[in-house]
C-alpha cells in the first residue's frame, strides 16, 4: 500500500530525515514512534504530499508521489483520510457541514446522499446525536471523533493519524485507540498512526516503527518491538513502566 524507497528530506542545511527505507502493509496498522524532533511529523507530511523529498521515492500503491503535480496529488489524497492532532475542524460549521465539507467540494452528491454519508458515519464514531451543534460545543474526544468521521466520509483506503491522544486524558485515550482498531477492523483500511504514546502504540499497532534523529532505526510487531535491546528502544519502554508505576 505505501513504500519509501531511501527517502530523504532536508531543510536548509538541517537533514529531518535520513535515507527512510519502510514499507507499509495493505490493511495494517503502522505506529510510528518517535520523540520530540525526531523526524515522524516530517515523514507524515512527507506521506499525504504537504511536503516533497529532497531525495528517494514515496509509493502509495502504484503511484510514485514525489514528482507529481498537485492536480494529480490531489486525486490519490482522494483515496486517503487524515485526522489531524487538534481535529481542525471548522468552528463556523456545525458538526454536520464539518463531516460534510470534502463530499460537497469533491463529489457530486445529493444533498440527500451526503446527509445520509454524515449519519452512517457520525454512528460509526459512535456520535449519534451532534451533526447539529458547533464543534466549540464539544469536548476534546469529541472533536476527534469528528475528525475521524470527517476523515472516513470519502471511504479512504488509508487514515493517517497525527497524535490522536494529544491532549487527553488516559480514559479518552483508550477510547480512541478502541475507535482506531474499530476503525480498521471494519472498513479494512490501512492506518499510520504517529505518537509519542508508547502505550498507545502497542495497543492500537500490528507493527511499530521508531524514527530517532532523522532515522528509522527499528521495525517490528509490538511484541517484537518489546525485545528489542537498542537502548533507544528500551528508554520510550522504561518512560512507558515509568508512567505506569506512577
Amino acid at each position: 500500500m505505501i513504500r519509501l524507497v531511501d527517502v530523504c528530506k532536508s531543510f536548509g542545511s538541517k537533514e529531518a530525515l535520513h535515507h527512510i527505507n519502510l514499507t507499509i502493509e495493505d490493511g495494517e496498522t503502522l505506529a510510528i514512534i518517535g520523540g520530540s524532533g525526531s523526524g515522524k511529523s516530517t515523514l507524515l507530511r512527507l506521506l499525504i504530499g504537504l511536503i516533497r523529498p529532497t531525495a528517494g521515492e514515496i509509493w502509495i500503491g502504484d503511484q510514485e508521489i514525489s514528482g507529481i503535480s498537485e492536480k494529480e496529488l490531489d486525486r490519490v489524497r482522494l483515496h486517503m483520510g487524515m485526522v489531524f492532532q487538534y481535529s481542525a475542524l471548522f468552528d463556523s460549521m456545525t458538526v454536520g457541514d464539518n463531516v460534510a465539507f470534502g463530499l460537497r467540494e469533491h463529489t457530486k452528491l445529493s444533498e440527500d446522499d451526503i446527509q445520509q454519508v454524515v449519519q452512517d458515519k457520525l454512528h460509526l464514531v459512535g456520535l449519534d446525536d451532534v451533526s447539529g451543534m458547533m464543534p466549540g460545543e464539544l469536548s476534546g474526544g469529541m472533536k476527534k471523533r469528528v475528525s475521524l468521521a470527517r476523515a472516513i466520509a470519502f471511504e479512504p483506503e488509508i487514515i493517517f493519524y497525527d497524535e490522536p491522544s494529544s491532549g487527553l486524558d488516559p480514559i479518552m485515550s483508550g477510547k480512541i485507540d478502541e475507535l482506531i482498531i474499530h476503525t480498521q477492523k471494519t472498513l479494512k483500511v490501512t492506518s499510520v498512526v504517529v505518537t509519542h504514546d508508547m502505550a498507545s502504540a502497542c495497543r492500537i499497532a500490528d507493527r511499530i516503527a521508531m524514527i530517532y534523529g532523522g532515522s528509522l532505526i527499528a521495525v517490528d510487531t509490538v511484541e517484537n518491538f518489546k525485545k528489542i535491546k537498542d537502548v533507544r528502544v528500551q528508554a520510550f519502554f522504561h518512560s512507558l513502566r515509568t508512567i505506569k508505576e506512577e
